[in-house]
């Protein structure tokens, strides 16, 4: 018998595929929409996302993503990324959020004001008079009649491009911690596991 044949792969033929770490606040309609996104992207791009068992706050994320990042380590290339809503949340909790950003550049924030479901309202429309979570959610009925924390994916992913579109317009100038008046970051996130997919 010869010699056993070495199963080497050549160097440069394998493709790395990037991981986005999410930590968002929701445990049903974030963890839903990524789902879909990585659907969309499943040969690249692969979601983990971080449910908080001990509340909601914006600390309590960032705890969830710290012991994540400090247990599982985080490679140069892949992403880690914080999801939350702007609620009632004082300016002082949503600053720990941004000053953990500048720790590293691949450490990211996405903020929806008021709420995640205003980044749903964008696949469908323009968004404008939103005042509070209840008009969001309103409003967002009048496109999702049925909507419960559950996404529809044949109405939403069709309009992603729209809403990436229609928050970054509201977004200019790009601003450097969260949207003061109703916007979402959220379509930065969306953006990076697109051009990641390419």
């Amino acid at each position: 018998m010869g010699k056993p044949r070495k199963f080497i792969r050549p160097l440069g033929t394998r493709r790395y595929n990037k991981i986005f770490i999410v930590a968002a606040e929701g445990d049903k309609t974030e963890p839903q929409y990524f789902r879909m996104l990585n659907s969309i992207n499943k040969s690249v791009i692969h979601f983990k996302c971080l449910k908080n068992l001990h509340g909601s706050s914006p600390i309590q994320i960032l705890k969830v993503m710290r012991d994540h990042i400090k247990a599982n380590g985080l490679n140069k290339k892949d992403e880690a990324w914080l999801v939350v809503d702007r609620d009632d949340w004082t300016e002082d909790q949503l600053k720990a959020l941004v000053e953990w950003t500048k720790e590293k550049e691949n450490y990211h924030l996405a903020l929806s004001n008021p709420k995640f479901e205003y980044w749903l309202l964008l696949h469908f429309e323009e968004g404008t008079g939103i005042k509070s979570s209840h008009d969001c959610s309103k409003r967002l009925k009048d496109h999702l009649p049925h909507y419960n924390k559950d996404i529809q994916e044949n109405k939403i992913k069709p309009r992603i491009s729209d809403a990436v579109s229609r928050a970054k317009k509201k977004d200019t100038p790009r601003c450097k911690t969260w949207p003061n008046k109703s916007g979402t970051t959220v379509y930065r996130l969306v953006e990076q596991v697109f051009l990641s997919g390419m």
